[in-house]
This record gives structure tokens, C-alpha cells and sequence, in this order.
């Protein structure tokens, strides 16, 4: 499904000379939610924002070989806090199609949406104003469920918000900017993969990318409803089963802590 609207806000669109052009925006949807699909496609429609609908991976669906070829096991084995679900590396997948799609375009760079947020009154200015910002930053997120978090440097980002470094990237993948060339550099390095897409984020020194934050976020969390069962309610799961390794996740979270406060220790010397 493609919707094409104009590619300037009409809150910009007084003189020429002010006009600000918004990056194309694409959401993620796996087929069947088809109720995700319209009530995203209705919020997006209301406030005029470009967008292009991203047909999502179902992990339930790929065969052996493809989930090898995707997902490294071995190294998630030693590296990785748990195995990964098939709704997980659909997930992921799902992702890469995205960024191949902003690689791809014509643009500076693109919007990536999960199907599942809400879309504030600021959206619409925070995208425009992104699109044209000095992007000090190659992602930047449109989402955190901690809008306090420790930062490293903040700036204005118009009159209501700001754009922020975090000492600690946000894992969740709800909402996220990202400019064509890491686009193009995160297709070139995405599979085979050992963590889920959210996990691999905040591992930046790996990737080499600059991730910035929006504060206030212009998006939030929406329904979890699907159609089939989500990835946090498969891990619910077996995590009744039984099937998760808690000493295995602490190491895994201890490891990660270290990285971190590593990686910005090297960046004051």
C-alpha cells in the first residue's frame, strides 16, 4: 500500500524561502494486521505526512535455510542474552527492508515506524524540522519510554523540543530517522545477525553510528494488539516454560553495562 502526499508540510508552506521538505516516512506491517495498518494509516493521513507501507517479514513463515542464512546462532549463543524467536528475526528483516528502501530513495534519508505508535501533535514539525536539521547524527529516535534519561549533549530542536545524545541508546524501534548513507551502511552489514534489531541498536560503537534522541518524544507506544502473538508475548512464554536462562541474561546485561561505560570513557580521553 503506497500513499503519496505532498512532500511539504502545509504549516511551512507560507513562502518558498521557508519551506521545509520532510524525508518520505514508511511503516512497517506485517499483512495480516490489517487494523494496525489503518488506524496508522489514519493518524499519518490527518496530520499529511508522506508515507509508504513496508510489507513485514513473518518469521512463522521462513524456511530453515533462509533463518540461517539471516541469523547467526553460533555467535548468538556466546554473545547473544537469549535465542532469538522467528518473530524476532522477522522483525529484523523486516528492518533491513526498510533501510534498503531509504538507501534506495531519492532523499537525505527516511522515517522508519513501527505499526503500533501514536502519533503527537508535534509530529508533523519534528519530522520537517529533522529533515532540514545540521544532523550531528546519523539515527535518531523518535521514541523512549524514559523521557529523563542521562545524556551526554542536548540542543533545540524548535521552540518544544530538543535532540539529545544518550548515554544510553533507547532499544525500542517503534519510531527512528536515519539518513541515507547509515541506512546504506547497515544494509551492508545486517546479516547474518545474533541480536534482535531493538538489541543491536544500542550496541553503537559497533555499528560506528552517531544516535541522537528527540525529547519530548513526538511518538508514543500504541496498541500491542496483532493478529498473531507478539515477540513480548512469545518470551512471556517461554519464559513460563521455563526455557530462559536467567544467569545467561545477567552476564549478557553486565557485559553490555561494561561496553557502555567503556566506549564513553575513550571518548573523554
Amino acid at each position: 500500500m503506497l500513499v503519496r502526499m505532498p512532500l511539504v508540510h502545509p504549516a511551512f508552506a507560507s513562502g518558498s524561502d521557508s519551506a521545509l521538505t520532510m524525508w518520505p516516512s514508511y511503516v512497517i506491517n506485517l499483512a495480516e494486521n490489517t487494523v494496525r495498518m489503518d488506524n496508522t494509516a489514519r493518524q499519518l493521513t490527518a496530520q499529511r505526512i508522506p508515507f509508504e507501507r513496508i510489507d513485514a517479514v513473518n518469521g512463522w513463515a521462513l524456511s530453515e535455510s533462509e533463518i540461517s542464512l539471516a541469523y547467526d546462532a553460533e555467535v548468538n549463543r556466546r554473545r547473544g542474552k537469549h535465542p532469538l524467536l522467528r518473530p524476532e528475526i522477522g522483525c529484523y528483516l523486516s528492518h533491513v527492508t526498510a533501510w534498503r528502501r531509504v538507501a534506495e530513495g531519492e532523499s537525505a534519508g527516511g522515517f522508519i515506524f513501527e505499526d503500533d505508535f501514536l502519533a503527537t501533535e508535534d509530529l508533523p514539525d519534528v519530522l520537517s524540522r529533522l529533515s532540514e536539521d545540521e544532523r550531528d547524527w546519523d539515527m535518531v529516535k523518535l521514541f523512549s519510554f524514559d523521557q529523563g534519561p542521562r545524556t551526554v549533549t542536548r540542543r533545540q530542536l524548535g521552540p518544544r523540543h530538543e535532540v539529545v545524545v544518550p548515554f544510553r541508546v533507547p532499544s525500542c524501534t517503534v519510531g527512528y530517522g536515519l539518513t541515507r548513507e547509515a541506512s546504506r551502511h547497515l544494509v551492508r552489514r545486517a546479516t547474518p545477525f545474533f541480536r534482535p534489531v531493538d538489541e543491536d541498536q544500542k550496541f553503537f560503537w559497533e555499528t560506528g553510528l552517531r544516535v541522537a534522541l528527540v525529547l519530548p518524544s513526538p511518538v508514543l507506544a500504541g496498541d500491542q494488539q496483532a493478529v498473531t502473538r507478539t515477540i513480548r508475548e512469545e518470551r512471556r512464554l517461554l519464559v513460563k516454560r521455563g526455557s530462559m536462562q536467567a544467569w545467561h541474561s545477567l552476564i549478557y546485561q553486565f557485559r553490555y553495562q561494561a561496553l557502555l561505560h567503556w566506549h564513553w570513557m575513550q571518548k573523554k580521553t
